[in-house]
């Protein structure tokens, strides 16, 4: 991560999005053509469309392990609203030199803990009525709101502390964080990626208690490995994956769909014997 503080935010015109929108039809088209109108050198980057419908929780873990990967001054757009048209508010948070914008719906509250330093405002209307958020729709404010408003911030003509009022209280995420419960770490499935691999909430620093690992699930035991290749093609396993979490999976196949799990199945780690 990068060491910047909170405080420190140079837009570098690079932008992401985040949905649960998918890419049937002209939402995630229209999104880009609203930055794009006031930030035609923008630099914009699909990081998922795929999130869980109506679950903002899913794109909550994504944003929060994604973005070290982008350089500091980047804008993050994370828009999974059931909410949208509500009395719902907007927030924009900073933390280590990235912006990120969102409903005040947990989505963006796994950002804001005590391992980095970080600030947040709630988006106030009248702060941002320069910004000329014309024809603004009940439903899509994805497209009428949040991507305006990134590209004024990527643009370095809204500065984040303008937007609003700044706040400490932002409303929790539904996915609870992983609890250590006497000798084991219990987690949940998050989400399940496409080749059919659960991937826990479960962060590999949580296995530093443990000499041998086994993870169980829904009855079923799995051994804690390093790679897919040592097993063989049809076995189960265990792995912290490419984002640093716990993941289950089976080699060349689908975990998911050879043992029926699916999000929020539950994912205990102990110790093996």
């Amino acid at each position: 991560m990068s060491g910047s503080t909170s405080s420190d935010f140079s837009p570098c015109g690079v932008l992401t999005l985040t949905t649960d929108v998918g890419h049937k039809g002209p939402f995630i088209g229209t999104m880009k053509g609203q930055i794009l109108r006031r930030l035609p050198q923008a630099n914009i980057v699909d990081l998922t469309h795929e999130c869980l419908v109506h679950w903002p929780a899913e794109a909550g873990f994504w944003i929060s392990r994604a973005y070290p990967y982008f350089p500091t001054g980047t804008v993050h757009v994370a828009v999974v609203d059931p909410g949208v048209g509500s009395s719902r508010e907007l927030i924009l948070v900073l933390r280590d030199g990235h912006a990120f914008l969102g409903p005040d719906n947990g989505l963006l509250e796994p950002l804001c803990n005590d391992q980095a330093p970080w600030k947040a405002w709630r988006i106030n209307e009248q702060s941002v009525a320069h910004v000329g958020l014309d024809h603004v729709s009940a439903t899509f404010h994805g497209r009428d709101i949040f991507a305006p408003l990134a590209a004024e911030i990527a643009a370095g003509r809204l500065l984040p502390r303008d937007v609003g009022k700044p706040t400490r209280d932002l409303v929790p995420s539904i996915l609870e964080a992983p609890e250590k419960i006497g000798a084991s770490v219990h987690g949940v499935v998050v989400t399940v990626d496409h080749f059919g691999n659960l991937i826990s909430n479960i962060d590999q620093s949580l296995l530093a208690s443990f000499s041998n690992p086994v993870v169980r699930s829904a009855g079923h035991e799995f051994p804690m490995l390093k790679t897919y290749g040592q097993v063989t093609p049809g076995e189960y396993l265990a792995l912290v994956n490419s984002f640093g979490v716990i993941e289950i999976a089976c080699a060349e196949r689908s975990a998911a769909d050879g043992l029926g799990l699916e999000r929020g199945a539950p994912v205990v780690i102990s110790e093996a014997g």
